[in-house]
């Protein structure tokens, strides 16, 4: 499995980081591309990533999944054509695809969440004509959602158990010693 992941500056550090380390804990391919031309991103927490792919020159058509971390990102993020060429061809293709924070907003905003169960970050819900659920992580057909840093963790087993199944998602869990 292939994932793409899509930054910008200030990205939010610990949905970035926590999640892509625990989907390669899994085994999955995980390649992060940025839409800046120099190939780098600074976190919203002062992370600098750079070697990022560009995502121009991504052919995204090639990956499983399509993860957006949030953050104040999300602004430049929903205004990139590139992007929004992504979203729309994994969402109206029914691939799957993973937003947390401050991304489903973006969703939101497309028409992407009319009729599906998702979460956000509270304070940005807004009337997508979905079902808002008020947990941490939410899947609903090939969607997969987070609400804040602090669902991290629950969203990454989400997006393993969706990708992968439920046995290899309990065998991560157990991994890190994570009990509920």
């Amino acid at each position: 499995m292939k994932v793409l992941t899509i930054i910008a500056n200030k990205f939010e550090d610990l949905e970035l980081i926590g999640t892509v380390a625990l989907l390669r804990r899994a085994g999955i391919n995980v390649d992060i591309a940025t839409i800046n031309k120099d190939k780098t991103a600074t976190g919203n927490y002062l992370t600098k990533l750079d070697n990022l792919l560009y995502l121009n020159d991504v052919d995204y058509k090639k990956y499983d999944m399509v993860f957006l971390p949030g953050g104040p990102e999300w602004v430049e993020i929903s205004q990139s054509d590139k992007v929004i060429e992504i979203i729309k061809y994994f969402m109206d293709n029914n691939l799957y695809f993973a937003a947390i924070c401050a991304a489903p907003t973006i969703l939101g905003k497309l028409g992407y969440l009319k009729n599906k169960k998702y979460t956000c970050f509270t304070s940005m819900n807004e009337d997508f004509q979905g079902t808002f659920i008020n947990q941490y992580c939410v899947r609903d057909h090939n969607l997969v959602t987070g609400r804040s840093p602090a669902a991290v963790i629950d969203f990454a087993l989400l997006i393993i158990e969706t990708l992968l199944g439920s046995k290899i998602a309990e065998n991560i869990k157990q991994s890190i010693y994570y009990y509920k």
